[in-house]
């Protein structure tokens, strides 16, 4: 009768419902957690990659088919049109993955001057297609030019990656560069 008496205690073994739904459920929300972080990353990678890609391949697609740069006689130097588009389209990939790595460790906030450098460096490159016939092409392209030098080192300044990622779109305004000349100077 002694044992009608005593009270049983219970420990995790012997309720493992109650421990194992509470820690499920620790690590159910943790995951959720982690899970909504990575969507809302993910789309706001996809976002910054996309929206300068269309654009460039909106404004490629508008101006982009150059019937006097098909006609001229071109030096070794001077790549094929396709591969000025594909500098482009590359350009704008680049760089727009390079601002979200900006972005997302807070850098815009800490260095507006990225921001403005970086939108500088997006219009100007929109706006060589329109223009590249005409001398402003050759301003154009040194106004673009220094807006990716000092994109590039506030970018590094701010996330190494995203200055390394930066560089490629340097060498890649230097194909317009060549083109601009010897189109207004071919003659």
């Amino acid at each position: 009768m002694a044992s009608q008496d005593l009270k049983h205690r219970a420990t995790e073994r012997d309720e493992p419902n109650a421990a194992d739904s509470n820690a499920a459920s620790d690590v159910g929300s943790r995951k959720g957690k982690r899970k909504g972080v990575a969507k809302r990353g993910f789309r706001s990678l996809a976002i910054a990659v996309a929206f300068p890609v269309a654009l460039t391949v909106l404004v490629i697609y508008l101006f982009g088919s150059s019937t006097r740069f098909r006609n001229i006689e071109k030096p070794f130097y001077l790549p094929p049109l396709w591969a000025l588009h594909l500098s482009f389209l590359t350009s704008a990939l680049l760089s727009g993955l390079s601002s979200w790595l900006v972005w997302a460790d807070g850098g815009f906030h800490r260095s507006p001057v990225a921001l403005s450098l970086y939108v500088a460096q997006l219009v100007l490159s929109l706006g060589w297609y329109p223009i590249v016939f005409a001398r402003v092409g050759l301003v154009l392209w040194v106004a673009l030019f220094v807006a990716l030098v000092g994109g590039w080192r506030t970018f590094k300044s701010l996330n190494p990656i995203a200055g390394d990622l930066y560089l490629p779109c340097l060498v890649a305004a230097l194909i317009p560069a060549a083109v601009n000349y010897r189109l207004l100077y071919s003659q």
